[in-house]
């Protein structure tokens, strides 16, 4: 009998011991800090909206996912945020997929097509009705880290200072431009021009380029360009639509547990359409501010537009470099596209 006493006691004990416990490590797990870098300046429009994406996940946790935000450059230079990110210094960063497009194809296209998607919304549908997300997180696996989710929002427009009223009047123009819309530019016979964004308002006031890409309305209009180039091109074709790109260290995603791993997803896709809308308004009062300054809006025929986006293609095609998955989502965006009737 004290035998079986002393091992109902023992068993009890165990279970006890592991009630006990159980909380101790549910605690560990719940609570959760992180680092983020942003890819933005403090005071920005869209690093106030990083603010709101932080700020969204901890409401979704009740307040036991913490991500403390940082701006650009302010942990790491911005051009070192992926490595750092991917060997753990921090554990997220908000990072432009273009790039990183010279070492991984694929990133040219999951941050801006020249002359692709028109509109943000159609952008958006790729990566979460036609598998684009997926193959965002093929790229980036590859890389050692997890692609969250996009933050999808509109063009970025061209500054001139001289008149463009076509794609033909482009050619021959000298053109500030990066990444795939340097390339598509310049087979477009653009005569492409490398330049620091730092350095745009100067090369344009110094004729140093004839027209430039930037950043967007209001970022442009903030930075003087409407002091140095008196005409606004749009829509800006060389990054008709955008694609920034919350993405985190793949060990530390992987810890998460599924609640929190939901909360960044729906918060990513929150803040996309949020910024977004917030950008449309922003650009109509933008535009009366530049017209104060004399400033000419000149926009695009649409059937000119068609037209170079075909041409485009074949830069787009070059891009992939051979590359299998880059391919795939060229074939991909392209077959929508035609779905869309834009090609």
């Amino acid at each position: 009998m004290k035998d079986v006493s002393r091992r109902r006691f023992l068993a009890a004990s165990a279970i006890g011991g592991g009630v006990l416990a159980m909380p101790a490590v549910a605690r560990a797990q719940e609570a959760v800090e992180w680092r983020m870098q942003a890819l933005w300046d403090g005071g920005t429009t869209p690093f106030e909206f990083e603010k709101a994406f932080v700020a969204r996940v901890a409401e979704l946790t009740d307040g036991k996912f913490d991500i403390k935000l940082f701006s650009a450059g302010q942990l790491v230079p911005a051009a070192q945020a992926f490595d750092a990110v991917r060997s753990g210094a921090f554990q997220m960063m908000k990072t432009f997929d273009g790039y990183e497009a010279g070492k991984i194809p694929s990133f040219a296209f999951t941050s801006t097509i020249p002359f692709g998607f028109p509109n943000p919304d159609q952008y958006e549908a790729w990566f979460y009705e036609l598998g684009g997300l997926d193959m965002a997180r093929e790229a980036y696996g590859k890389a050692g880290l997890f692609y969250i989710a996009p933050t999808v929002y509109g063009e970025e427009p061209m500054h001139s200072t001289v008149k463009i009223e076509s794609i033909a009047d482009m050619a021959g123009k000298k053109g500030r431009f990066v990444g795939l819309a340097s390339a598509v530019m310049g087979d477009l016979g653009v005569a492409v021009t490398p330049m620091a964004t730092a350095d745009v308002y100067s090369g344009l006031e110094k004729g140093l380029i004839d027209f430039a890409d930037r950043g967007d309305l209001t970022a442009n209009f903030e930075a003087g360009l409407g002091e140095v180039a008196k005409f606004i091109i749009l829509p800006g074709v060389h990054q008709p639509t955008t694609a920034t790109s919350y993405v985190a260290n793949t060990a530390a995603y992987d810890a998460l547990p599924a609640s929190f791993k939901a909360a960044l997803a729906v918060a990513a896709r929150e803040i996309s359409g949020s910024l977004r809308q917030r950008i449309i308004v922003q650009d109509t009062i933008v535009l009366d501010k530049y017209r104060e300054q004399g400033v000419e809006i000149i926009q695009l025929d649409p059937a000119d537009i068609a037209e170079a986006r075909s041409k485009a293609v074949e830069s787009w095609n070059k891009a992939t470099k051979g590359d299998a998955l880059a391919t795939r989502i060229v074939e991909s965006q392209t077959a929508f596209m035609q779905s869309l009737g834009l090609l």
